[in-house]
Parts: structure tokens; C-alpha cells; sequence
């Protein structure tokens, strides 16, 4: 018989989880026969703490219930533990772009059948420095942007889509160009960055197609540079970046990666997953189908 353990944020989704999460409890426990527990995260890096406890346990499945920094907790709670429990995850913050991603029902009956149906795939999991990330990790003009816009507009438009609404109406004049030290492999590089990000999943900020070429298994994560010129035209360049069209342009370095560090004299912010994860100096890295992942049935890893 499966043992569940569902991780929850009852902040989350409003506090619709309060509600919705006892009515999973007993879908999976009284109709499918599961074994079920459940405990509600109380601050953070609580998540964290539970995640690690249940995966070193007897259990076979987590389920994490919340937005994206509660799903990174639990991310950094199994990798941590080094145990291959499985992971479920059931969307209710405001972007949720890997659940989207997957394409997660946010129907609780129809997520708790696809708990049922038990499809499997191994995920890659991003490392930034010592944290790891699920989705994405990004620095430069993305994480500045948070300085910006208000508070009103981030609930509206979630963590990176009120970024990129942001920097289609901003001044040139706003746009800090970066100077960093790009090292793959045995080489490196320099650069002029208006931002980087690293994205597992082709979604970003609520946006389907930011890295167009994203696969969630293939060892890989996608790294997009965005390189400053004088002659960029940033409102053009992100409505390409919107439709996924920006692969070739000209100010975009586009790179299938598995191991690279980025370094600058200039203190650079680094967003992971949506929280705040230190600055540069930082090396970045793939662990290949580190996590088994329940997937609906008609996911497709295209």
C-alpha cells in the first residue's frame, strides 16, 4: 500500500488549499486506499525540513502543495536527503510554470487520479551554488526589476511575468548592462548582459516558449544571455523572447549546458525559482533525472 505524505502551504492560492488539500486527503486515502499524512509548512525553509524528514522515512510519494517557493523547498529537502522518493505537485501559487509545464490538473479529483495512474518520468534538477532548483535560475535586469515594480503589479502578474511586463515599458536609459566571466568547459568568455537565465522547462514567468528548446530529462538546462548593444531594440526583442523566435537573434547567446559558472566584479542578484539565492560568483550544474516526477498520462516531453 502507498504512504503519502503531503507537504502544504496554507498561505497558498489565497488559502484554498485549507480547503482543497482534506478533500485530497480523503480521495486518495478512501477511494484509492492510500495511506495519507499531511502537514502544513509554518515558515521557511520548513518545507525543507519536512521534505528531508519524510524522504529519509518510510514513505514512497511527496506531495508538494503550494507555489514555487514551496516546491523549491521540498526540491532541496529530497535532493538533500539523496533518497529517490517520488514527487507530486499540485500548483496554487500564482505562476507555477513547471506544473504548467507538465500540464498538472488543478482539479483535485483529476490530481489525485493522476497520483493514481502513477506515470513516472525522472527529472533534471538544477544546482546554484549550494541550492538546488527545479525551474529556473536567473540574474541581472530580471532580478533588479523587483526594485521597480509594485506590489499591486507582482501579485497581479506573478514573480517573472511582472519582470518581463516590466521591462517592455522601461526607459533605455533604466537598462544596466552587466560585465561578467562566462566559463564553460575550459573556456571563458566575457560579456556585456543586460540578464542570463538557466530554465529546465520551456515555461517562464507564465510565458510558454521563453526557452524554446527545453526538455526536462536530457541532462541539459537551457542557458539564455542576453547581450547588451547599442542598437538593441529591447521592446522587439522581448515580444520575440515572448513568442519563442529569439533563439537566433542576434543578442541572444542560447546554450544547451550542463556545467558553467558565471563570475563579475559587480554584485548580481540571482533569482532561484523565484526567491532570492545569493549572488555572483556561482556554478551552475545538472543533476540528470534526479527525481522520479508523476506526470499526467497524456504528458508529452516534446
Amino acid at each position: 500500500m502507498k504512504r503519502v505524505k503531503i507537504i502544504y502551504n496554507p498561505d497558498s492560492g489565497r488559502r484554498a488549499l485549507r480547503k482543497t488539500i482534506p478533500e485530497l486527503e480523503d480521495i486518495l486515502t478512501n477511494e484509492f486506499k492510500f495511506i495519507v499524512d499531511k502537514e502544513a509548512t509554518e515558515g521557511k525553509n520548513h518545507g525543507r525540513e519536512i521534505a528531508y524528514k519524510t524522504a529519509m522515512g518510510n514513505y514512497d510519494l511527496i506531495v508538494a502543495a503550494g507555489g514555487d517557493g514551496t516546491v523549491n523547498e521540498v526540491v532541496n529537502g529530497i535532493m538533500e536527503s539523496g533518497q529517490k522518493i517520488q514527487l507530486a505537485i499540485y500548483p496554487a501559487g500564482t505562476v507555477n510554470d513547471f506544473g504548467c509545464h507538465l500540464n498538472i490538473p488543478r482539479n483535485i479529483r483529476r490530481f489525485a487520479e493522476m497520483i493514481y495512474e502513477g506515470r513516472v518520468i525522472d527529472v533534471d534538477i538544477g544546482l546554484a551554488g549550494d541550492r538546488y532548483f527545479l525551474n529556473v535560475a536567473a540574474g541581472g535586469l530580471l532580478t533588479d526589476v523587483a526594485h521597480y515594480v509594485s506590489s499591486d503589479a507582482k501579485t497581479v502578474l506573478g514573480k517573472f511575468a511582472y519582470y518581463f511586463e516590466g521591462i517592455k515599458v522601461f526607459p533605455k536609459q533604466m537598462f544596466k548592462s552587466l560585465k561578467i566571466q562566462l566559463k564553460v568547459g575550459g573556456l571563458t568568455e566575457e560579456k556585456d548582459i543586460l540578464f542570463f537565465l538557466l530554465a529546465n522547462s520551456t515555461h517562464v514567468g507564465g510565458f510558454k516558449r521563453i526557452a524554446s528548446e527545453a526538455k526536462i530529462n536530457d541532462g541539459f538546462m537551457d542557458l539564455i544571455l542576453v547581450e547588451n548593444s547599442h542598437i538593441i531594440d529591447a521592446a522587439n526583442l522581448f515580444f520575440l523572447m515572448l513568442q519563442g523566435n529569439h533563439v537566433s537573434h542576434n543578442n541572444i547567446t542560447y546554450l544547451h549546458v550542463k556545467e558553467f559558472r558565471i563570475m563579475s566584479k559587480e554584485k548580481i542578484n540571482i533569482d532561484i525559482d523565484g526567491e532570492m539565492g545569493g549572488t555572483l560568483p556561482m556554478t551552475f550544474k545538472v543533476i540528470q533525472e534526479a527525481i522520479p516526477m508523476i506526470v499526467p498520462m497524456d504528458f508529452k516531453n516534446i
